[in-house]
């Protein structure tokens, strides 16, 4: 918990993963302060050409992108720590791939603890059996 879905416009690499991965789990423990041994990721890699942003790809643009959606439970995080996150992840992107569009998205999805959960239990049910 929580867990991390991201598409990126660049070819796929085990060391962008890797360093994807680094940037998230750090600034998802720092700033929503999540467990990083909780904390699911997935990569998806989507060629510049299959990526359109106001009618051409980022390829003809000569630019990055990237869709993030991080969800976490309702109420655990203020709207302050979500600016930050959202903030500091996209700076992190632009460092890490550089010429990144400003078209690029980050998306922190407040959850109900009710209708959520890992390893067969619901956030709620871990808030009430600790």
């Amino acid at each position: 918990m929580p867990i991390i879905n991201v598409k990126v416009s660049a070819p796929r690499s085990a060391e962008t993963t890797r360093r994807i991965c680094a940037m998230l789990l750090e600034h998802t423990a720092r700033i929503l302060g999540k467990n990083p041994r909780l904390t699911a990721i997935t990569i998806d890699y989507v060629d510049p050409e299959h990526w359109i942003v106001g009618g051409s790809t980022l390829a003809e643009q000569g630019k990055h992108s990237v869709y993030l959606d991080i969800k976490v439970v309702d109420e655990t995080n203020t709207k302050a720590e979500k600016a930050e996150y959202i903030r500091t992840v996209f700076e992190g992107f632009a460092a890490l791939l550089g010429n990144l569009h400003d078209e690029s998205y980050i998306y922190v999805q407040d959850v109900r603890p009710t209708a959520y959960g890992y390893g067969g239990k619901t956030q709620e049910f871990r808030f009430h059996h600790p």
